[in-house]
Formats: structure tokens, sequence, C-alpha cells
């Protein structure tokens, strides 16, 4: 029986580039395919690669972009607005390093910019639907991420404020992506509001349990903080609607931990990693998605402090694709199952009337 899963896919974000093959859709096509995958995740943000506000306004672009896809026997996975959707709610200690997500027009002007994000969110909802997508990958930006490790204390109310607010600007977006039938998935990440199990249910109710709020799964966001990726599959997967494949590891030692991201890349604690190289432990994972049947892509993100990105890339394939489980049709102990009877379940159980009882 085939998997409910399928892949393997990639994110086309770390590949893009000035130089071919990465400097259009047909020719990253080409390569991602030759690498035997059989799905794309589009970074909407890269004018190289795709125009969201046409795709937003435009059924015949759309009709395009998929034949390109499909000439090289590949799939649209979702679109992804990580970066847009980081702007839809920045702290103001971080408006200068994020201006760089936006265009020019609306740099050093933070009301201009986050509502610049929210109509790329609209039209990321009209896009997908006009390429027959029913997922979109998104981040859900922060207010409350400095406060994360309260020293000073945090005046009374501040995180509450923080998710109300996450709340009051992220639940007409998700209106928007319920009129076109297309599920919003954040991915939950360390520097985002939502970072892990308890701040997902926290955005979850400032959106009044949004049918639209779903997950994009990423467990090196979880091995690196020291949280039950299995676990949170247990607690979650209804939600689940989206997959990052990433690798990671985390090696404290006596002079840092998990609070070690002062430090360059090479040099932390915790690092992201090529498939297969850090410590996921994917055969679990693929097992739940498998066993809650999940049934959207995954989708390798990669992010590697070491490997060069095509080597890592030219992995993924197979090492997502040997992940994959073949869903099975029928129970390895049917060979020696019998026919259901009634009377001789009730003569097993005890149960069966015996001539002359009362």
């Amino acid at each position: 029986m085939p998997s409910n899963l399928k892949g393997p896919a990639i994110f086309l974000a770390q590949f893009a580039g000035d130089a071919a093959p990465f400097d259009s859709l047909d020719a990253i096509c080409a390569w991602a395919a030759g690498l035997g995958y059989a799905g794309v995740q589009i970074p909407s943000w890269d004018g190289r690669l795709f125009d969201l506000a046409r795709a937003a306004d435009s059924k015949s672009y759309c009709d395009e972009v998929r034949a390109i896809t499909a000439r090289h026997g590949l799939a649209i996975t979702e679109l992804s607005t990580h970066l847009q959707g980081q702007l839809v709610c920045v702290h103001p200690a971080y408006d200068e390093v994020f201006d760089a997500f936006a265009p020019a027009s609306v740099r050093n002007n933070p009301p201009a910019r986050q509502a610049w994000a929210v109509s790329q969110m609209h039209l990321a909802a009209r896009a997908s639907r006009h390429l027959a997508l029913g997922s979109h990958v998104t981040f859900s930006g922060a207010l409350a991420w400095p406060f994360v490790y309260p020293w000073p204390p945090r005046p009374p109310g501040l995180i509450e404020a923080a998710f109300a607010e996450q709340g009051k600007r992220w639940r007409p977006i998700l209106d928007a992506f319920d009129r076109e039938g297309v599920d919003l998935c954040y991915e939950i990440h360390p520097g985002e509001d939502i970072f892990d199990g308890t701040t997902f249910e926290m955005f979850l109710a400032a959106v009044g349990d949004h049918p639209r709020c779903a997950i994009n799964y990423d467990p090196s966001h979880f091995l690196l903080q020291g949280l039950d990726y299995l676990a949170f599959i247990d607690l979650y997967h209804e939600r689940i609607r989206a997959f990052h494949v990433k690798d990671a590891e985390l090696r404290p030692d006596g002079r840092q931990g998990v609070y070690s991201g002062l430090q360059p890349w090479l040099s932390r604690a915790g690092r992201f990693r090529s498939l297969g190289d850090g410590q996921v432990d994917f055969p679990a994972i693929f097992s739940k998605m498998a066993q809650y049947n999940y049934a959207s892509w995954a989708v390798l993100e990669w992010e590697c402090c070491l490997k060069d990105p095509e080597q890592g890339a030219r992995e993924g394939a197979e090492f997502i694709r040997r992940h994959i489980i073949q869903v099975a049709a029928r129970s390895f102990e049917d060979f020696a199952a019998g026919a259901a009877d009634p009377s001789q379940l009730a003569r097993i159980l005890g149960l069966a009337a015996t001539k002359g009882a009362p």
C-alpha cells in the first residue's frame, strides 16, 4: 500500500541564488528533480523564482508555474512566507535588523512595514488557492520573545498582552486563508512567540482555536531546546499539516549548553546539521507520522554549519525516501486470524447460555 506521506521534497529558499541553476524556477526545478526530489516548497519572497503579487491576481500565471514544476516531474508542496510572516509582529528591539526582510519603501517605518507584511499574507492566501495548495508555511513573528528569560521580572500581564496582540493581528489573516481553503502552518521556532507546545496553545487560544491555525513540524528546533519532539507529535498531530525534515545536535559541555547562541554556529553546543549527521530520531518520527496518518509532504530544509549545501541536498533526497513508511494494508497476524463468530465470542467469554441455567 502506498504511504500516506508524500516525498521527498525540498525547500528552495536556502539554495536560490544568482548563478545557474539556482537563478530561475525552471533551472532549480531541473536540478531538484535530478537529485530525486518529487516536490518543491517555494519561497514566495524570492523574485528570481516566483512573483507573489502576480500569483495572487492571476490564475493563468499560477498555471504557468505549475506547468514548469510538472515538466520536471515535481509538485509544489507549499508556498512559504517565513520572512513576511516574521514582520507581522516585530518587537522594537529587532526593528533595524528585520527591516532587511522588507522592501526599501517601508523600512524605518514599522507601521508601514507591518501593513506590508499583512498584505503579503493575504496575497499568499490567494496565490495558494490559485496553485491548488491545501497548506502554507510561515512564521508568527514575536513580541514576547525578548522576555523569554525574565530578568528583571516581567510586569504582570506582559505575556498575556503580547499574545492578545498576536491574536488581534493574525485572526483576520487566518480568516483570509480560511476563505481560500488553505491551512496556515506556523513553524514552531525559537525567536518566534510560538516556540514550543505551550506557546502554540497560547497562540491558538488567542486566535479562538481557529481551524486553519496549524503547525509546520520541525524537530530540529525542539531538540535544541530539550523538548520531547516525539511526544509533541502525540499531543498535536491533528494540527501538524506540514513537515520540515531537518537535523540538529545538542552537545553541551562545561562551558555552554542550550543558551549558546552568542557563539558562531560552528562553535555552538546546539547546531543544525544535514540529514543523518545529527541526533534527531527520524525513524521514530516517520513512524509517528505513519501512526497518525500524516498525509502531506516531508520537505527537506537544509541548514548545516559544516556540510556543503549541494551535498546535503543530494543526500537528503535519499534519506527522506528511505524513511518514508509504506503503511501496512493488513495486520501481520491476519494469517492466524479466524472468521468472526458471535456465538464463539460469547463462549470464550463465558457468556453463552447453558442449557437449564436460570
